[in-house]
């Protein structure tokens, strides 16, 4: 069995967005079936992430290389997925 894939989400308490896409990140994992790591990473708790972020979240790394900013596009992610 593969290592899941890594993926990181910026993001912010209260952001509809951030939790738009970790459902759509969690809902395209299972219909591909591949494990993900899933890292939520609230960029108001460091000052230097709310910094270089601001209000750009979420914004997601797949596999450690930057992916989506606002939406998670399904079929990219699932092409991304598949060849991590």
């Amino acid at each position: 069995m593969a290592d899941p894939v890594p993926i990181t989400v910026y993001t912010r308490e209260n952001c509809h967005l951030c939790g738009e896409a970790t459902e759509t990140i969690e809902a395209v994992a299972a219909d591909a079936g591949v494990d993900v790591a899933l890292d939520l990473v609230d960029v108001d708790e460091e000052p230097s992430l709310r910094e270089e972020y601001g209000d750009r979240v979420p914004y997601v790394l797949v596999d450690g290389r930057p992916a989506f900013k606002y939406r998670v596009d399904r079929p990219r992610l699932r092409r991304l997925l598949t060849e991590a």
